[in-house]
């Protein structure tokens, strides 16, 4: 562990955040920026001895840059080398939001589900008894839920919350979903449906980051906003009718984790453009960027 009282030179920047010379602040903010992200539990220390509010309204802006710029960073490394671990890409986006979130405590609760559901699953059940016994616990036992009342509020989109509250909407319950299945080592993937997302259940796990599959692979679809209710391409095709669009692959096949996170990206846009949170959008279209 770093012994953080060693940075003299950072904690003497921090006392001279008061300065009233605005050219001097710019000064000693680029000053620290340099020290990067070992900053950040150093100006955390000040802020909470601080009794200046201007001081800790200063550190306040340079702790979000520090933060949203380590986010930047691990996102596109998360996007450069393939995008494989999604849930790595939901805890990043979900630390837009939440910058001290407790990564660990979110593996301790996916892998409470994932060991109640391994309890009652083996390999001589079929596909369909599987998937029957993921809803059971998910849905049942666990409580997880659409949230119909209030589908567009930023919440549904942040794997803490929906973990917390039980509640989330498609996309968040479908990557919670996939998530654990692949811990699970069941083939369930992501399909990239306009105003839906849904999951698609294929006969044996894929390799590699492309989803890339012929329509015999796919046993049957899975609705996660809808307790993990079992259709066909057949109920896709009549969504497709009603919403009167051209018939897309994307809409019927496997999308990778890359296009999903783009995805979340778009709805927590589409979240915040809606509660006039301008700095945000500003900043998730920043990341969607590295995802184009």
């Amino acid at each position: 562990m770093q012994d953080y009282s060693e940075y003299k030179e950072l904690h003497a920047l921090i006392s001279l955040l008061d300065d009233p010379d605005n050219h001097i602040y710019e000064k000693i903010q680029e000053k620290i920026y340099t020290y990067g992200v070992d900053a950040i539990p150093v100006l955390e220390s000040a802020w909470e001895n601080a009794f200046d509010n201007v001081i800790q309204e200063r550190i306040e802006v340079i702790l979000h840059k520090l933060q949203f710029d380590s986010l930047y960073a691990g996102l596109k490394d998360w996007a450069n080398k393939g995008h494989q671990d999604l849930l790595k890409g939901f805890l990043l986006i979900t630390r837009h939001q939440y910058p001290d979130l407790d990564e660990d405590k979110i593996r301790r609760q996916l892998q409470h589900i994932k060991q109640d559901i391994w309890l009652e699953i083996n390999n001589d059940l079929t596909s369909l008894e599987k998937v029957k016994v993921i809803n059971n616990i998910l849905f049942d036992i666990h409580k997880f839920s659409g949230n119909k009342s209030n589908i567009s509020a930023p919440q549904n989109s942040h794997i803490n919350t929906v973990l917390e509250t039980k509640k989330g909407n498609p996309l968040s319950l479908g990557m919670i979903y996939i998530i654990i299945a692949h811990k699970l080592d069941l083939p369930v993937y992501g399909v990239n449906l306009p105003q839906h997302f849904i999951l698609a259940y294929l006969n044996e796990i894929m390799e590699g980051s492309e989803q890339i599959v012929n329509e015999k692979d796919i046993l049957f679809y899975i609705n996660p906003f809808n307790k993990g209710a079992i259709f066909t391409r057949r109920e896709i095709d009549q969504y497709i009718r009603q919403l009167k669009v051209k018939p897309e692959k994307s809409y019927y096949y496997p999308c990778n984790n890359r296009t999903i996170l783009q995805r979340l990206i778009s709805n927590l846009l589409y979240s915040y453009e809606s509660l006039g949170y301008a700095d945000k959008v500003r900043e998730l279209k920043i990341l969607g960027k590295i995802l184009k």
